[in-house]
């Protein structure tokens, strides 16, 4: 049975707001760092004959995003145990992403986030991530 609190973790609490500018050098190095080297990713030219715009960014720097945003709030301690995103509307250069999320279940140590990440076109990311909270300090 799923508690409502943990800790200073409750059910409903939302994690404040993360605006991430989405630019170019983001979106390449995200690329990069993950191994993915699709034109897609940084290439304009080859982008806009795929039918894009510009380049966008990939999932695998989302997911990154999307686990640092609820680590940073819940502290170097904190562990991911899954996350799981859906990819919507592209980031492209230019862009901002504010990722918003709100803990939808406490059980024990455990808290599960609900996350959006929205820019200007709509949701560019929803998911969910769990996560292993730290214990409380000690005094």
């Amino acid at each position: 049975m799923a508690v409502e609190r943990a800790g200073a973790v409750a059910v409903g609490d939302e994690l404040p707001p993360l605006r991430i500018p989405v630019t170019r050098t983001l979106i390449v190095a995200g690329a990069i760092a993950s191994r993915d080297y699709q034109d897609v990713h940084h290439d304009p030219e080859l982008a806009r004959a795929k039918g894009s715009p510009d380049i966008f960014m990939n999932i695998l720097t989302t997911n990154g995003l999307v686990g640092r945003y609820v680590t940073d709030h819940f502290g170097p301690l904190a562990r991911l145990r899954s996350l799981a995103i859906r990819l919507g509307a592209p980031n492209r250069p230019g862009d901002t992403m504010t990722l918003t999320g709100t803990v939808v279940a406490v059980d024990g140590r455990t808290a599960r986030v609900r996350v959006v990440g929205a820019n200007a076109l709509g949701r560019h990311v929803t998911g969910t991530v769990t996560v292993s909270l730290p214990e409380e300090e000690r005094r």
